[in-house]
Order: C-alpha cells, then sequence, then structure tokens
C-alpha cells in the first residue's frame, strides 16, 4: 500500500478533487487488471482511449482516477486527479509506486535504430562477466541476472519497466541495461527514470507508420537525450550525421565514438571475415567473436559506455573479445556446412544493406547469395519497395515471403515490394508467400560455399498472420532444411 500524495510528487497537476492522503494498491493502465483500491491511470492511446473506460474503472473498485479532463459531477468515494498528460504522468507515478527503483541502479539506456540489442545484450553479458549482478530490458528478453522474463515489446510498458526494475533490486542488481524505442519516448514510458547513461547508435529509415514524418522520428530519439540529467552520460555515433542533433540541448556530459573521425573512442578496422572483427580499439589490436562493420560500431558503443561507467579499458576488451552477440543478430547456422546460412533480424532497409554488403564482403565471387526477405504487415509502407530493391542489388537469388503480415494480406505487402524492383531483376526474383517454403526452395537452390540470408525476424519464435501468433522460428526451419538438403 502506498499514499496517493506520494506517489503523485512531480506529477504535474492540474487539479485535484477528494482525498490525496488515501492509501493504493497499484497503479493500473489497462482496464482489464483493475483491482480493488488501485490508482487508474485514464492514457489515450492510438487505438484505445482510457477515459472511455472510466467508469469500468470505478465499478470494479479504483480508488483514484488520473485523467486529462474534470470530473462530470461528484463522485462519492473517488479521488480524482487531473494532469496535464497522463501518459507522462503514469511514468513518474509507477517510479514512485515502485520507490524510484532506477535511482538505485546504474540505469544506461541504448536508442537507435539498429545496434540497440546488440549493444544493450552486450553490455549485460559484459559487466555479468566483470561480476556484477546485472538486469536486462531487450527486445529478445527481459533478465534479472540469470531469470529469464519473456520479452514483449522493445521497451515495456513505466508500470512493467519499474516493477521489473524494483525486482532487480531485490535480486542485489547494480546495473541494468535496456533498449529505449522511439514510441517508449513518445508514449512517456520512460518518464520518472533516472538514467546514468544514454547510447545513440544511428538513425536511419523506420516507424514512418507510427510518426508520420522522419523529423518525428528524430524528434523522438533525441526526447531520451533532452531529458537525461547533467549528471549521465550521453554517448553517441559521431559517424552518423544525427548524432550531434541528439546532443543539442543534452543536459549530460557529452561523449561520442567512430571509426572514421576525432572522437573520445575510436577504433579502427584492421580484419572483417567471416569469424570474427579485429579492432585497433584505443591502440590496442584486439580480435572480437562478431562481424561486420555494424558490430565494430556496436562493440564501440559497449566500450565507451563500460569506460564511462568506470571499468578498466583493458579488463573491458579482453572480456568483449570473447562474447557472443545477441540472438537473431548475424546468427551462422550451423557453421562449417556445406553452404553457409545466416538469420538476421534486419527489418529496415539500412539494416538489410547492412548485413548484405557485409555478406558481400567475404565472398570470393564463385558463390552465390540467396536472400529471403519480408516486410511486416500494419506497418510502414514505404520502405517495402526498398528493401526488395536492396535484396535484389545485392543477391544472386531473392526469394519474396511473408514475414509477419499481421491483419494484411501477404501477396498484397509482397506486390509493393515487387514495385522496387528493376525489370532487369525480376528474373532473379521467386514469391512464395509461405515463409517455411521460401526458406526450403534457397535451401534446395543453395550450392556448396553458397551463402543463405534470412531476413526479418531473427530471434522471434512466432509469425503473426491474421492476428494469431504461430510458432515459427527462422533458426528451427533452416537446421531442419538444411539437413535435408545437405
Amino acid at each position: 500500500m502506498k499514499v496517493l500524495r506520494d506517489i503523485l510528487y512531480n506529477v504535474h497537476l492540474t487539479a485535484t478533487a477528494g482525498d490525496t492522503g488515501v492509501s493504493v494498491t497499484e497503479v493500473v493502465f489497462d482496464s482489464r487488471k483493475i483491482s480493488a483500491g488501485c490508482v487508474f491511470v485514464a492514457v489515450r492511446g492510438r487505438s484505445h482511449d482510457g477515459h472511455q473506460f472510466i467508469q469500468q474503472a470505478i465499478a470494479s473498485g479504483a480508488k483514484v482516477i488520473v485523467a486529462d479532463t474534470n470530473p462530470e459531477g461528484s463522485l462519492e468515494g473517488v479521488t480524482w486527479i487531473t494532469v496535464q498528460d497522463t501518459s507522462k504522468a503514469l511514468g513518474v507515478m509507477a517510479s514512485n509506486f515502485y520507490g524510484n527503483p532506477s535511482s538505485k541502479l546504474k540505469l544506461v539506456g541504448v536508442t537507435g535504430t539498429n545496434g540497440k540489442t546488440t549493444v544493450v545484450t552486450l553490455l549485460y553479458k559484459l559487466f555479468s562477466s566483470l561480476g556484477y549482478r546485472c538486469g536486462m530490458l531487450s527486445t529478445v528478453v527481459n533478465k534479472i541476472v540469470d531469470k529469464e522474463i519473456p520479452s514483449t515489446h522493445t521497451t515495456p510498458d513505466p508500470v512493467q519497466i519499474n516493477k521489473l526494475m524494483d525486482q532487480m533490486l531485490a535480486s542485489d542488481c547494480t546495473h541494468c541495461f535496456m533498449e529505449v524505442s522511439s514510441h517508449a519516448v513518445e508514449q512517456g514510458r520512460i518518464e520518472g527514470l533516472q538514467f546514468t547513461g544514454a547510447v545513440f547508435t544511428n538513425l536511419t529509415h523506420d516507424h514512418l507508420d507510427y510518426h508520420g514524418t522522419f523529423d518525428n522520428y528524430i524528434r523522438a530519439k533525441k526526447g531520451f537525450f533532452d531529458g537525461v540529467g547533467s549528471s549521465a552520460f550521453a554517448l553517441v555515433n559521431a559517424d552518423d550525421k544525427r548524432g550531434a542533433v541528439m546532443l543539442q540541448n543534452c543536459k549530460g556530459k557529452k561523449y561520442t565514438y567512430s571509426l572514421t573521425r576525432m572522437a573520445d573512442y575510436r577504433a579502427r578496422i584492421l580484419t572483417n571475415s567471416i569469424e570474427g572483427l579485429e579492432l585497433e580499439v584505443s591502440g590496442r589490436q584486439v580480435w572480437f567473436r562478431l562481424v561486420g562493420d555494424f558490430n565494430a560500431y556496436n562493440l564501440l558503443a559497449v566500450y565507451g559506455s563500460a569506460c564511462l561507467l568506470g571499468e578498466s579499458e583493458d579488463q573491458v576488451l579482453t572480456k568483449l573479445s570473447s562474447l557472443s552477440g545477441a540472438e537473431g543478430r548475424f546468427e551462422l547456422v550451423i557453421p562449417g556446412f556445406r553452404f553457409t546460412s545466416i538469420v538476421d533480424y534486419a527489418h529496415t532497409p539500412d539494416a538489410l544493406q547492412n548485413v548484405l554488403e557485409t555478406i558481400a564482403r567475404f565472398r570470393t565471387g564463385q558463390e552465390q547469395v540467396i536472400s529471403v526477405v519480408g516486410c511486416g504487415g500494419d506497418r510502414d509502407r514505404t520502405k517495402r519497395p526498398v528493401m526488395a530493391a536492396i535484396a535484389c542489388k545485392l543477391s544472386d537469388k531473392v526469394i519474396l515471403t511473408s514475414d509477419n503480415p499481421r491483419s494484411e494480406n501477404p501477396m498484397a505487402i509482397i506486390e509493393e515490394m515487387k514495385a522496387g524492383i528493376l525489370p532487369g531483376d525480376l528474373k532473379k526474383t521467386i514469391v512464395q508467400s509461405n515463409r517455411e517454403e521460401a526458406i526450403r526452395t534457397a535451401c534446395m537452390f543453395a550450392k556448396d560455399k553458397d551463402i543463405i540470408l534470412v531476413a526479418g525476424k531473427g530471434h522471434e519464435k512466432y509469425q503473426e498472420i491474421a492476428g494469431v501468433r504461430h510458432p515459427f522460428d527462422d533458426k528451427e526451419v533452416l537446421e531442419r532444411m538444411m539437413k535435408i538438403y545437405a
């Protein structure tokens, strides 16, 4: 039980009606989870407006209502709190309810279009190997030391974030590493959190279905850096032209990392092969197990963050050199097989291009690259033809297939992808809307030494079709088909 006035600390109030000294059992924003004695925060979402469920909340036993409108008439036995923005209020209230757990952790948030999961995962693995008890909030999985909690969003809702961080403290965690999505910033999910550090990886085409314009997308990412405190570090990729934008108006201590220009943390690629990367970092030559230029940036972001958290440069590089990346990120399936198969989460034009350009560097010229590519339904449609064009430009064969079609017709998505393909490239393109059959087709075509890329879903263990999630794992299907066509 918490006293209402305590959990309203730092919330921007416009009016109150009723007793703010009342005790409440929990903070709830989902009307399906209302229990007696709770605070119900009426959040306005894109598809649902919590204000429509206020009367239901009161009937279910909510003791306090937080809304952005004043009540109509008197409400006996119910305290009504009016605020400017219920989404932001929810974040602050959830943090207060759980005793502001982020202030007791070294919390590092990572944002950017690509690389968030890899950087967060590597930070979690690195600091765990350094002897710390750590938590992680990521697209793939949430972790409290060794305990895994399934992840449903890149960044959980504010109540879940603070609940998980409270559990991390109960498990004696000292550090937490979390992905910060643009949606999370815009929806106020990180309000009330106190970050020790903020990291920016890169910014490319994504989520225009949600943000509307690229400028809005940039502003959402920048909103994270605008909100960090003066004692926090802000580490950005200086090779991305939006890195400097992130630091504008940022109160934190500003740092940069780069592969190509002067920066606080610099590296140079010495060797880039299918086996890994050799980098020169701060005058030291170090071999890493990760592959590709994009991972050189990810490693440098991790290195810089660890140094800013007070760790020894030598010890960080030694530990980091032995770590593997995140599941479904340039993941080799059955290494040493007669042909090479790679699963990658690449679901944006830039990510797909990075992966295929990395593969191109490993080619001898004799093997063919076969790409299995789809685009998600109910998401940014403008990237569909772009991704198909990139796949055709950098592959010898392209199999267009379904990703997570969600409520859309898979063939309609594929037709929009095909609109980006040059007439001369159509002959190298195959359409197979069934994703398992598309992967089978790739394995059937593959000759010795060929390279198959299955892009788009990475770590996901499901395929969402017509609103239903069906079990599906790219890696498992690839392994099964590779054995058939061994």
